[in-house]
């Protein structure tokens, strides 16, 4: 059965859907040196305005968009929804955590409501499903975990139309430290691929998708975007952060997708990739590349631009590639002066012939992610 895309909502620091893309076509950074927490040293940060947002506001936003952009109406109580996020509602725990004195209760949040599976039962209240709601969590793997089940949900014929993708609000002060200590977070900017890379910096956002079956979108006369063709996922089994280093479950996770989709590497027209900006995960995902495929396949990073959204990184790479493969236009890699790799990474806008995309997603635990999409 095949599985399509016919609505995409999408929040960035660049804006939504389309304002995303046309900046991110023009070459725009939406990166800038914020210091939300008066704790911490200003950082660039990928905010989308003078305070972090909340995961509930980014879902509903981003779930609303993308209701609209699929000509649908509420309720959609067949609809499952498996929308996911990596960090879930913790700036709300880090909040409650540094309450001096407890608060007297009928001030306080329901602590129901800030549980790690916010977006999905956000996203499950907003359109009134009565269908499967589920809620993975893969690291930086989310968002194309999240898709995956979604495609596995209809592929089964469990469900006709699925809410699938991943939100994140990753800005707060934990988080920024943890990074920080780690090594991990840039100073100055994102540079993937870069031989003077720093390493990534946190961006707030998400994207959802409407996925449907092709008989009940055709039947519908709904747009298309695309069409899921197979995916990959693997674990390394490894390290809690860093990749292992002959890279033999992220090779089987882009070759169980290629196998899925029934392609071969020579078929793929254009990459998506992870391309966090970090010492350790370029120099792994470019050997990657290098090995499995042609030198001359254009492979793109936009976390220069949007910043890295955590789980719902890879949501935004989907829809990056799916209005690549509509608008046969490819996306720059923003910050990228440098290249310190041998593959063929976009600098600047381009028209190219692409039928067939490839997002790859990388996540601590060594998580391993592959989506392919097709035209």
């Amino acid at each position: 059965m095949k599985v399509v895309v016919t609505g995409i909502g999408l929040v960035s620091v660049l804006g939504s859907l389309m304002p995303t893309w046309n900046r991110l076509l023009a070459g725009e950074c939406g990166l800038q040196l914020h210091q939300p927490f008066p704790e911490l040293e200003p950082k660039p940060l990928g905010l989308m305005s003078n305070h972090p947002a909340r995961i509930e506001t980014l879902t509903i936003q981003a779930v609303q968009a993308a209701i609209a952009d699929a000509q649908l109406t509420l309720p959609l109580s067949d609809c499952a929804v498996v929308i996911g996020s990596s960090r879930g509602n913790q700036s709300q725990w880090e909040t409650l955590t540094q309450s001096p004195v407890p608060s007297p209760p009928a001030l306080r949040p329901c602590w129901l409501d800030t549980l790690p599976h916010t977006a999905a039962v956000t996203a499950a209240r907003l359109i009134q499903t009565m269908a499967s709601v589920r809620s993975p969590m893969a690291a930086c793997a989310t968002g194309l975990w999240a898709i995956a089940q979604g495609y596995d949900l209809i592929a089964a014929g469990e469900s006709d139309r699925v809410l699938a993708g991943a939100v994140e609000a990753p800005i707060t002060p934990l988080t920024i430290a943890g990074f920080d200590r780690m090594g991990a977070l840039a100073q100055t900017g994102a540079y993937p691929f870069d031989r003077d890379r720093e390493g990534l910096v946190l961006g707030e956002g998400g994207a959802v998708f409407v996925l449907e079956s092709e008989r009940v979108a055709r039947q519908r006369g709904a747009k298309i975007y695309g069409q899921i063709s197979g995916f990959g996922l693997t674990a390394d089994g490894h390290h809690v952060s860093a990749p292992e280093s002959s890279r033999r479950a992220a090779i089987a996770a882009v070759t169980q997708c290629l196998k899925h989709s029934r392609r071969q590497p020579d078929d793929v027209h254009f990459i998506h990739a992870h391309g966090t900006a970090t010492r350790l995960n370029d120099q792994h995902e470019a050997q990657l590349i290098q090995k499995l495929f042609s030198p001359n396949v254009p492979v793109s990073s936009t976390k220069g631009a949007t910043g890295h959204a955590i789980g719902a990184s890879g949501a935004l790479g989907v829809a990056f590639c799916l209005l690549a493969l509509q608008q046969q236009q490819l996306p720059p890699t923003v910050g990228l002066e440098h290249l310190e790799f041998d593959l063929n990474v976009v600098r600047q806008t381009q028209s190219a012939v692409i039928q067939n995309a490839l997002c790859l997603s990388f996540g601590f635990g060594g998580q391993n992610a592959a989506i392919a999409l097709t035209r």
